[in-house]
């Protein structure tokens, strides 16, 4: 089975772009879509958001992924978050779920159809949303009490299914959950606690179910979770943590695994260049040579055989320089995978 190449999903903005800009025009079109509006026929949230979504998603496809995360250019936090403070107004933390959608899924819907046919194909599209965890030690904290984790995991399960696209155009092939404190935080839940808080997320039919950690650590206590297909955990940056998951362990689990082969910790990157005398490094010089990458893969490919079903960079490049620099960044670790 050939290894598939993905992103995890945050990506620079187009240059002339401001981040304010576009979280002013995200929060607009979130409105909008609620109220029954057409976001892009409101010239602001058209130009600052609607575009360059589409635009960005084009760049990414262009870089030849398999499968292609939407261009995650606003706080991931938020996207749930925003959406969980209106529900404790009204005493909940379940978001009612015509409420639970992310306006770059319904943009790329509304596109679907030029997009597939620009690029002659059915597109295949990622979502990746940060996790129940996440949000919960985000907006709560590290002591866990069980009844509103269960708010917290019906919410990310709605905004999961609410996700979920698949027409003649566009399919959501993958949906990520992503727990990057998992394995390293001060969390007080039991490991019973977190996988059935995961459990109830994770409760939808269709897409691959990936979840992303930073650390290996965390993958041994969530190969029980009923609805993960997927453990995905980055290598590239921390290489100690694929000593830590033995192919064995997903073999007894049934799970399948992703692994990070293309470094995206850009500070580390330019401290490194910056200690070898390069102050001004080009784009070429900031990405790894795809010789580097492609030998992370057939390592990794190596141990884990047919369990490696999908692969791609570490985390987002939502800081990196340019989408220049990013997009070279894709298509380096596409090129070393494909030609392994």
């Amino acid at each position: 089975m050939d290894t598939l190449v993905d992103d995890i999903g945050s990506f620079p903005l187009p240059t002339g772009i401001k981040r304010e800009e576009y979280a002013r025009a995200y929060e607009l079109a979130r409105v909008a879509i609620i109220n029954h509006q057409d976001p892009s026929k409101d010239e602001f949230i058209q130009k600052k958001f609607c575009s360059v979504v589409v635009e960005s998603f084009k760049t990414k496809i262009r870089t030849g992924l398999d499968i292609a995360n939407f261009p995650q250019h606003f706080n991931g936090i938020r996207q749930v978050g925003d959406a969980v403070h209106a529900a404790m107004e009204k005493g909940s933390f379940v978001v009612d779920n015509e409420l639970a959608f992310l306006p770059e899924i319904y943009v790329l819907n509304q596109e679907a159809k030029s997009l597939s046919e620009e690029f002659g194909r059915k597109l295949q599209l990622r979502v990746s949303i940060f996790g129940p965890i996440e949000q919960y030690l985000s907006e709560v904290g590290a002591t866990a009490y069980p009844d509103v984790l269960d708010g917290f995991a019906q919410t990310i399960n709605r905004f999961a299914k609410n996700s979920i696209l698949n027409n003649k155009y566009i399919e959501t092939k993958v949906i990520s959950i992503d727990e990057p404190s998992l394995g390293h935080s001060s969390f007080s839940g039991s490991t019973e606690v977190v996988c059935q808080t995961l459990e109830k997320a994770y409760d939808f039919q269709g897409p691959t179910r990936q979840i992303h950690l930073h650390f290996a650590s965390g993958v041994h206590d969530l190969l029980s979770v009923k609805g993960i297909d997927v453990l995905s955990f980055e290598y590239a940056a921390s290489p100690k943590n694929i000593e830590a998951v033995p192919k064995n362990v997903l073999e007894k689990a049934d799970k399948q695994i992703r692994v990070g082969i293309a470094r995206t910790d850009i500070d580390s990157i330019w401290a490194e260049l910056y200690e070898k005398g390069i102050t001004q490094p080009s784009t070429a010089q900031i990405v790894e040579t795809i010789e580097a990458i492609k030998k992370r893969f057939e390592f990794a490919k190596e141990k884990y055989g047919e369990r490696m079903t999908f692969t791609g960079p570490d985390c987002g490049l939502g800081s990196w320089p340019s989408q220049e620099a990013a997009s070279l960044l894709l298509k380096r670790t596409v090129e070393a995978v494909k030609t392994a």
